[in-house]
């Protein structure tokens, strides 16, 4: 057990999440299915199980900071380090029909508490886990939306999709991602943000990729060696413009 790789992936009872827990597992890494309930976590993780998979469920809501330290605690006392964290959670609270200037300041403030400050409460609760490893990953689940550079393009296909408040909440992700992996720079821990795709999850209807192929970039992501990139934005592998 000692050899294998420990992961931890947060928002991960279906979609992108269950994918990357699936695939990571797969390639023989002890997977945390992290979800805000823990019967659905369990449930998830017994049906991998089931599959030969080395998986195990936890229990963690990233916007509740005990929750967080109860998690992080019992990866310690469970495995001593953290090799992989993905932060995967994520919702989109925006409403189509209103104009950025019109979205609800709710809405708002629920998309930050998930999406960004739910990223740094649990990167700050794992971290002295994974500085335990021999070589760290955090994976920041990100998105093309989150890219001022297309978004302010008018020949971008993102130039008109404005949802003010999952877009600014990646684009803060991707910032976060920047000034975690320049304190981080001098030791073996990896930090990149990832865009998955469009694809098609409970979240996003009209997606247009597939969920295995959504997952894969944080999976690659997460297994890279001494060589990959830190600090970086990536879809597929390709480089994306902040």
């Amino acid at each position: 057990m000692h050899n294998q790789k420990i992961a931890l992936v947060t928002g991960a009872t279906r979609g992108i999440g269950l994918e990357t827990v699936r695939q990571l597992a797969a390639q023989g890494v002890h997977t945390l299915l992290a979800g805000r309930d823990r019967s659905r976590a369990v449930e998830a993780a017994l049906a991998l199980q089931a599959q030969a998979l080395p998986v195990e469920a936890i229990a963690l809501d990233v916007t509740d900071a005990a929750g967080i330290a109860a998690a992080a605690r019992e990866v310690e006392q469970r495995h001593g380090r953290l090799d992989i964290l993905v932060n995967n959670a994520g919702i989109f609270r925006d409403d189509f029909d209103k104009a950025p200037s019109a979205q609800a300041l709710d809405a708002w403030r629920e998309t930050f508490d998930t999406n960004l400050f739910g990223v740094i409460a649990t990167t700050q609760a794992f971290l002295p886990l994974l500085r335990k490893s021999a070589a760290g990953r955090i994976v920041n689940l990100s998105s093309e939306l989150a890219s001022l550079t297309l978004q302010n393009d008018p020949g971008s296909a993102f130039y008109d999709f404005k949802m003010p408040a999952y877009n600014a909440s990646k684009t803060a992700v991707n910032a976060w991602t920047v000034q975690l992996a320049h304190e981080l720079r001098d030791t073996p821990i990896k930090v990149n943000a990832v865009d998955p795709g469009s694809v098609k999850t409970d979240m996003n209807e009209h997606g247009e990729l597939d969920i295995a192929t959504g997952a894969r970039g944080s999976v690659r992501m997460a297994l890279l060696d001494d060589t990959g990139p830190t600090g970086s934005f990536t879809h597929q592998g390709e480089v994306l413009p902040w």
